[in-house]
């Protein structure tokens, strides 16, 4: 079998095997494994360098034992060597796949059957149609006891699970990615660093319209229950992000500031509710009650 197949073949192919076996089972991600582990690299490198090493030295002990054979024993071996090479001749086999008959023995598969001198050969199916069929009716009966006997998931079925486990992890990615937070998944922080981090931004960023304490001046008080644009977490986000009235000079910080930084500040300005400014300007709006 060896020699039926040449080298140049045969080293690629035990290479690519053992190469795609190891891909397969390291757990590398969307890379592929020899390049996220340069060591898995080197040892393929060194397989293939192991096979080519194989390869020479199984050949130069071939032609040693070879020239240690009488004449005689050379001729027998050199004819086996034939008989082996027949049997995996890349011809025969096809010739035995397709199972064909030459031509000189027509007659012997001649049926009684003649139309206007056209006549029928009992020729057999070809062995690989014939294979392929009974291979289909394996798979057909599995088929069967898979999916009307055990109940198997069907394509729907399949679907909804694969929608079910990817909305799951776009969830999962949103909690580990804080930046792609909005107006309608935005919640409230409470934890004393987030504030913290609110209210050096608002001092940064807001203080100049709405005083230092929130007490307002330019802009509205932040203090008390009124709101212009609906007060609660995600109201005051999208006024944040989005800019306040058309005319009134409170511009979209969503430009400048991180979907974080704005749920930050917004849970900052939240927390100066009934707290007493200095100066507090008149209340605007309407007093605003979650629903």
């Amino acid at each position: 079998m060896r020699h039926a197949i040449p080298a140049w073949i045969r080293i690629p192919v035990i290479f690519l095997i053992i190469a795609g076996a190891l891909e397969f089972l390291i757990d590398s991600g969307e890379t592929y494994a020899f390049i996220k582990y340069p060591l898995l690299a080197v040892a393929l490198l060194v397989l293939l360098l192991l096979l080519l090493a194989a390869e020479f030295i199984l050949d130069a002990f071939e032609n040693i034992m070879f020239q240690a054979l009488s004449p005689e024993a050379k001729e027998r071996y050199m004819a086996a060597q034939q008989e082996r090479m027949k049997k995996y001749d890349l011809r025969e086999l096809y010739k035995k796949a397709m199972g064909t008959r030459p031509i000189s023995e027509e007659r012997d598969l001649e049926l009684d059957h003649n139309y206007d001198g056209i006549k029928e050969l009992d020729n057999k199916l070809p062995p690989w149609w014939l294979y392929s069929f009974y291979a289909s009716i394996i798979f057909a009966a599995g088929y069967m006891a898979y999916y009307h006997i055990f109940d198997g998931d069907d394509q729907l079925a399949e679907f909804e699970t694969e929608m079910l486990a990817a909305k799951l992890a776009v969830e999962e990615y949103k909690k580990n990615a804080p930046d792609l937070v909005d107006a309608e998944s935005v919640v409230l922080l409470t934890d004393a660093g987030d504030l913290d981090k609110g209210a050096a931004l608002y001092q940064t960023n807001c203080m100049a319209c709405h005083a230092a304490d929130g007490g307002g001046g330019i802009g509205p008080n932040l203090t008390d229950k009124h709101w212009i644009l609906g007060g609660g977490i995600k109201n005051v986000f999208h006024t944040i992000s989005e800019g306040g009235r058309a005319g009134k000079g409170m511009i979209a910080w969503k430009s400048s500031l991180k979907p974080t930084e704005i749920q930050q500040v917004a849970s900052y300005i939240l927390s100066l509710e009934g707290t007493t400014p200095a100066n507090p300007k008149e209340a605007e709006g309407e007093v605003w009650t979650a629903e």
